[in-house]
């Protein structure tokens, strides 16, 4: 699949079939997204890939989102704020957000390439998480993904027109 089709076509699927996702792949996508961008170089992100069930139905409850206990995988990006000291403050509370962003972002158009089905999730009881998965403190859990083999096709969304989101050169 070409780039334009891959951005073009990728949705947010919330419905996956049981099948598991070989952990091959699973490195492809965390490599993949390690490929996105990130402040001076400094990958100041880490990813947590959670495959257990119980681990998945505790995380399904910190976020109140059902997808994360029926996805046979989640894929937590996370910061790592040890990585991104020579930024100080900012590098710590904006640039490593920046950084698992963009990866994450990587991750669901990789996914999609190959067939997988994901969505991004940010709405979540980030102290729980944390504790759920024993993170030390220099992480922060950014977003939680929900990964496998799509059981559903979401309809595309309707985006806003280039001429509501588009200012060039002032607003």
């Amino acid at each position: 699949m070409d780039l334009s089709s891959t951005i073009r076509s990728r949705r947010s699927v919330r419905a996956f079939r049981n099948d598991p996702v070989p952990e091959a792949l699973l490195r492809e996508l965390v490599e993949l997204a390690n490929w996105a961008p990130s402040a001076g170089n400094l990958q100041a992100r880490d990813f947590i890939v959670v495959r257990d069930a119980s681990t998945r139905q505790r995380l399904a409850g910190a976020a109140d989102q059902t997808e994360l206990a029926q996805a046979p995988v989640v894929i937590v990006a996370c910061t790592n704020a040890s990585r991104i000291s020579k930024y100080g403050q900012r590098g710590r509370d904006l640039f490593t957000i920046q950084d698992a962003a963009a990866a994450t972002e990587n991750l669901l158009l990789a996914a999609h390439d190959r067939g997988l089905g994901a969505v991004w999730m940010g709405s979540f009881g980030e102290e729980e998480v944390r504790r759920i998965l024993g993170m030390p403190p220099h992480a922060r859990p950014v977003c939680l993904v929900a990964l496998g083999w799509p059981a559903e096709a979401p309809p595309i969304p309707e985006r806003l027109p280039l001429g509501q989101i588009l200012h060039l050169e002032h607003w």
